[in-house]
């Protein structure tokens, strides 16, 4: 079942789209929910108890805090890639779809590792401990097979032409992060999706980091908190890493020669 502007309006007795900023859809038997893309200011969804498999259409929700997911048929974790703009996301029910799986642990520290401005998860309240272990040990969530074709612009071409081009798509989302790094896009026929040198990755790193100090600037004292202490288990893993190889290196013993 679609869920249709109508739906919507007489759910959240409203009459736009826009000034709809909570809305419950509990069991409504919902496969299609690209009428998000259409809601830039809702703010608490819930979308529990559904027949829902993608996320992509909530991307665009960037004033979402509150996102009730439970008993759907999210099929993978990757789908959260669709999250991960969502700035103000705090709150987030995803139990009970088949993206979860059989382990709980790994599940919840990928979903944190992806999410990590979450509060609470599946009704439990997300520690500072958890955030720094997901950082170590939650896997990496990648964008879903497909999904950038369809926010990729065709101009005018073919669909088949823009899917066999990966040239000028790593070219945008290069261009897309040189630019919030403040760095002038590259024309396509100096782009080379060859791996850098070692002097550009020398600059890549020190735009990273610049990047990174700006944006501490915006973090919370919480959020703060939370890069702390992932910045110290960081430290303990070189320190261990280092130490490590210290201990593997043989020692020269000195012999001293009588005249």
């Amino acid at each position: 079942m679609k869920l249709t502007r109508k739906l919507v309006l007489a759910k959240a007795k409203a009459s736009d789209l826009e000034s709809v900023r909570k809305l419950n859809c509990w069991g409504c038997k919902l496969t299609d929910i690209s009428i998000f893309s259409q809601m830039p200011n809702i703010e608490v969804l819930t979308l529990s108890v559904n027949s829902i498999s993608s996320l992509a259409p909530l991307s665009g929700c960037l004033c979402l805090s509150e996102l009730y997911l439970r008993r759907n048929t999210i099929p993978s974790l990757s789908e959260l890639s669709h999250l991960r703009r969502l700035s103000r996301l705090r709150v987030l029910w995803l139990a009970e779809n088949p993206c979860c799986g059989t382990d709980p642990s790994r599940y919840r520290l990928t979903v944190l590792r992806c999410l990590p401005r979450l509060q609470k998860l599946d009704n439990q309240v997300v520690t500072e401990d958890e955030l720094a272990l997901a950082l170590v040990e939650g896997e990496e969530v990648t964008t879903p097979p497909g999904s950038f074709q369809n926010q990729l612009p065709t101009n005018g071409l073919a669909e088949t032409e823009t899917e066999v081009d990966p040239l000028n798509y790593n070219m945008q989302e290069t261009n897309k992060i040189r630019e919030e790094l403040g760095m002038k896009p590259l024309p396509r026929d100096k782009f080379s999706p060859s791996s850098p040198s070692t002097r550009e990755q020398k600059s890549i790193k020190r735009h990273t980091l610049d990047a990174v100090l700006l944006l501490l600037r915006d973090l919370d004292e919480d959020e703060l908190h939370i890069v702390h202490t992932a910045t110290q288990n960081r430290l303990q893993i070189y320190t261990l890493d280092s130490q490590t190889l210290q201990d593997s290196t043989p020692t020269q013993k000195t012999v001293d020669i009588q005249p």
